[in-house]
């Protein structure tokens, strides 16, 4: 048997994920009632058509490839890192598609995003108001708390499903100081309360709540939710700050470097087909203009898009390319600062 047999890297949705092996003891969960995961089609907006494409089209090497497996036999978030266009989101919509985990829940990291943000989101005003029109018999009674609570893409990848729910937490480098120490717990046990729904267990023991993405509800009982099958759970970040040791002892780390030679050329026939000449002149541009500063493969996809319009002549078409791989930073200049 392979070691990992899981998620191979080929493209192809399959069901390997049935063949999961337990867990580590002292990863095993058990919330419940089991919950089935939604497929990837029952809702055709879920996934936009973009980060569908890029699901299809995702060429891994075989590092990434033992790596999202090492996060998915531990039961462990998997931090990618790398500079910008080197496919670190993509690659959570690309174990999705494959392992048929459903829809990606997706939860984008800013300097004000705090752990309440992705756990849920309730609205007590809304409440509030809803409850005036009741005593004025304007509407029927609805104004129940569970009508004014949703759960955020963290706190729906925690709900007991069958299969691990995929979930990127896009871009944390950019969170607070905070973030990263309050997902240690979270990330740790696999579960959370919901302060609201536990002061009313006393009167209303479980509650229908909306999880994120869709209309759809969910049981959540006495206030408490605990995942059953572990997540999928992946972080980007670009670099841009440390992270606490304490947090990154917790996660599988992969670093994603820029694609070079035969790989990109791969990325390239995988979004737009066989490259023509051109189209190979300029992918030996990008490779030998890397060394001199950051470039993105997007940049480089786009360029080859765009010059092989019909009517554009040679000329044009040369500063047409050069005008859409402008350098992200500048390595050289840099380096000559010092």
């Amino acid at each position: 048997m392979s070691l990992w047999p899981v998620f191979t890297g080929t493209r192809e949705p399959h069901d390997s994920i049935e063949h999961l092996p337990p867990p580590p003891p002292w990863r095993a969960f058990d919330g419940g009632p089991e919950l089935a995961t939604p497929a990837e089609d029952e809702d055709p907006s879920a996934t936009s058509p973009d980060r569908a494409h890029r699901a299809r089209t995702y060429l891994t090497t075989d590092r990434v490839v033992q790596l999202v497996n090492a996060a998915l036999y531990l039961r462990r978030p998997l931090l990618v890192t790398g500079p910008p266009g080197t496919g670190k989101s993509s690659l959570a919509y690309a174990v999705a598609r494959e392992l048929k985990l459903g829809p990606v829940l997706r939860w984008n990291i800013t300097s004000r995003t705090t752990l309440h943000d992705g756990l849920y989101q309730y609205d007590p005003l809304s409440r509030l108001y809803a409850a005036g029109r009741t005593a004025a018999r304007e509407v029927p009674p609805d104004s129940e708390l569970q009508d004014h609570l949703r759960l955020g893409p963290l706190g729906t990848a925690l709900l007991p499903y069958a299969r691990p729910r995929a979930l990127l937490i896009d871009e944390i480098d950019k969170s607070d100081m905070d973030l990263p120490n309050d997902l240690l717990n979270i990330l740790e046990e696999g579960q959370y309360e919901i302060p609201e729904l536990v002061r009313a267990a006393r009167h209303t023991p479980s509650a229908e709540v909306m999880i994120d993405g869709t209309d759809d509800r969910v049981t959540v009982s006495r206030g408490r939710v605990r995942c059953r099958a572990f997540p999928f759970v992946v972080l980007t970040s670009n670099g841009e700050r440390e992270f606490p040791p304490a947090f990154l002892r917790r996660c599988v780390r992969l670093e994603l470097q820029q694609p070079r030679d035969a790989h990109l050329e791969g990325i390239v026939r995988a979004h737009l087909g066989e490259p023509d000449a051109y189209a190979r002149t300029l992918i030996d541009r990008f490779l030998a203009r890397a060394t001199d500063g950051e470039l993105a493969t997007d940049q480089l996809l786009n360029a080859i898009y765009l010059t092989g319009t019909a009517g554009i002549d040679a000329a044009s078409r040369d500063e047409l390319a050069e005008q859409l791989m402008p350098y992200l930073s500048r390595l050289r200049d840099e380096a000559d600062d010092f």
